[in-house]
């Protein structure tokens, strides 16, 4: 007949191969969810604000949120398409016209002017070898054929990932904001923590996360302000709509506002204006650029309970090990450590040593001392008066 510690262990045993289970059907939504996570507990005072304008219907207020995040997420993706699209129409309308009237020579002069003899020299190439450029254009199509449709069918399965992603966070978001409650209280009932310390490591978690979050998009704004004050001094053309793009790119890690500013000095160069371009190139690389360095940490650090030197690395290592996700990542790996010392120092670390133990040195008298009072208001403090020397109990 098995012991009860013997089936402890074994339950035990059981619980922890559930667990891992449990991480392994999980893990292809990992991502997912924890950006899920993630934002229902930064929308966790909209979420009850909401509820409470709609009487209560939590699953409306859920809703309004998830479809107020696509839109966040959709908008500047179809501004950029549409502005896009709308600039290759205008350019391949005007090609045409301009060949139509004036032929491809007509081109070469909307050419800039360092440019235009080079881009000569290409179209007096092209008219004399055009059958032999068609020829050899239609070779590399034939034998390129199998890897760009290869590079193709990569493109669109990784788009398809990312919808696939995307479209899991929403339903988690969607249910972690109704059930979250009943989640974080059920989690604390099963916990073998003490009462109250999951809870407090779930406070620090989302405080931590929402943190991160304000100063990303706080960071993306002074990014893009600071390379619209560049387009404007350099004269790009569309500047605020360049801007835009900026704070958008700027909340993607692995590209980054440079690179706009790059993208726009290059526009610059090719319209025939170097210097300007340079000093684009340099403004976004070293103002616009480092800035995420020093203002992200900055803002971070103030809902965190961290030093400044500590949020950047855990940013920066974050980034290095875990990819995009990892500016969450580095930040709550460091806040999850520095909660659990904390909690284990607070509720476990050695008792405060008393007067009179062995070994814990006599008070001195500064510290016996009361606090000094007024000469005349010693009695007035403690509820006497003086009358003449007399003393007698104030009534």
């Amino acid at each position: 007949m098995a012991t009860e510690q013997g089936a402890r262990r074994v339950l035990v045993g059981l619980i922890l191969v559930s667990i891992a289970l449990l991480l392994l059907v999980a893990s292809p939504f990992f991502n997912a969810f924890f950006l899920a996570a993630v934002l229902a507990g930064a929308f966790q005072g909209l979420q009850r604000w909401l509820t409470q304008r709609f009487r209560g219907k939590s699953g409306l207020s859920a809703g309004l949120i998830c479809v107020g995040t696509v839109l966040a997420l959709l908008a500047p993706l179809a501004a950029l398409t549409a502005f896009i699209v709308s600039q290759v129409i205008e350019g391949v309308n005007f090609i045409s016209t301009t060949v139509q009237q004036r032929g491809l020579q007509g081109l070469v002069t909307y050419v800039p002017g360092p440019l235009k003899d080079h881009a000569g020299r290409l179209l007096e190439r092209f008219q004399s070898e055009s059958a032999g450029v068609w020829q050899t254009l239609q070779e590399q199509l034939t034998t390129r054929g199998a890897t760009a449709a290869q590079t193709v069918g990569g493109v669109v399965a990784t788009t398809g990932s990312a919808v696939f992603q995307t479209v899991m966070m929403l339903i988690a978001l969607y249910f972690l904001l109704v059930d979250g409650k009943r989640l974080v209280a059920w989690m604390e009932s099963v916990s073998p923590l003490k009462r109250g310390q999951t809870t407090e490591l779930l406070n620090e978690f989302r405080r931590v996360t929402k943190s991160v979050l304000v100063s990303s998009v706080a960071t993306a704004g002074v990014q893009a302000v600071a390379a619209l004050v560049g387009y404007l001094i350099t004269g790009v053309p569309v500047p605020i709509f360049f801007a835009a793009v900026t704070f958008f790119f700027a909340l993607i890690p692995a590209v980054g506002a440079a690179v706009v500013c790059l993208a726009a000095a290059l526009l610059l160069l090719a319209t025939g204006h170097p210097i300007a371009a340079l000093i684009l190139a340099v403004w976004g690389v070293v103002v616009v650029g480092l800035s995420d360095n020093v203002v992200k940490p900055i803002l971070a650090k103030r809902g965190m309970h961290m030093h400044g030197a500590i949020v950047f690395f855990a940013l920066l290592g974050g980034l290095a090990v875990f990819g995009a996700i990892g500016l969450l990542l580095g930040p709550l790996i460091v806040a999850f450590f520095l909660a659990v010392v904390r909690i284990y120092e607070r509720d476990y670390g050695r008792p405060s040593p008393r007067p009179g133990d062995p070994g814990t040195p006599p008070l001195t008298k500064p510290a016996l001392a009361e606090p000094s009072v007024p000469e005349g208001e010693e009695w007035e403090a403690s509820g006497f008066h003086t009358n003449g020397g007399a003393d007698e109990h104030r009534h």
